[in-house]
């Protein structure tokens, strides 16, 4: 049985934003919350298998969370970029409690200054055994795409960290990269800029870095593996 906590970060998921968010509102119910057919679900896996990246699936919520336990040894330093994803499936309050792992993203928050976390993500933040994300769209062909304001979330992905575990739901398959960039300034980016508002208390967000990732590292093909959720999570 699963010892999955409980989410609580239901207020910023992406039907609560919608609800409460102007902005995001006109978004509500869309194509992109949706989960897939297991046809096209089946077709990523392949397509991302095809490409190199290690996939293991989950069939929901709890397996997901378990699941991703299992990908990270104990002792492993661990961090991760702000993901609805690892919020719903209880993970980010996982790493609030006690675990096996030494928990760097806990030191980064632990520290007041801004200026000095901001170095401390960009250091120890993306220099970590395990970098834990989700991205914004996995095409059926195999290619994972994403980005972010400042760069410490791609940083991270791109070369920084010793091992990625991107954990993404089934709605954020798409047929091509050229949807993969529509789902992200389409959907991902208003979901971003309601979030800014809610809780940053910013008028909103940009695009700064924009990443593709086209296949794994011939170099280390192991580094960068997917927990594929055959569920819809995430933004």
């Amino acid at each position: 049985m699963s010892t999955r906590p409980e989410n609580t970060f239901a207020n910023t998921t992406f039907a609560a934003l919608a609800e409460t968010d102007e902005q995001l509102s006109k978004l509500k119910g869309g194509e992109y919350s949706k989960a897939v057919s297991a046809e096209r679900f089946n077709t990523a896996k392949a397509g991302l298998e095809a490409k190199g990246f290690k996939v293991t699936v989950a069939e929901n919520k709890d397996d997901a969370f378990e699941k991703l336990k299992g990908l990270i040894p104990a002792g492993a330093s661990v961090n991760l970029a702000h993901s609805t994803t690892l919020e719903e499936i209880g993970f980010v309050n996982y790493l609030m409690g006690e675990t096996p792992y030494d928990n760097v993203r806990g030191t980064i928050l632990a520290e007041p200054d801004r200026e000095k976390q901001a170095e401390l993500r960009r250091t120890i933040g993306t220099t970590v055994d395990y970098f834990l994300t989700s991205v914004g769209a996995v095409t059926e062909n195999g290619e994972m795409a994403h980005g972010d304001l400042t760069g410490t979330k791609v940083g991270g992905v791109a070369f920084g960290a010793k091992n990625v575990v991107v954990v993404v739901g089934s709605n954020k398959i798409v047929k091509d990269e050229a949807e993969a960039y529509k789902r992200i300034t389409e959907w991902c980016f208003p979901f971003a800029g309601a979030y800014a508002r809610e809780v940053l208390k910013v008028p909103g967000t940009s695009l700064v870095n924009y990443q593709v990732l086209r296949q794994a590292n011939p170099f280390s093909p192991d580094r960068i593996k997917v927990l594929l959720i055959n569920e819809a999570l995430g933004a």
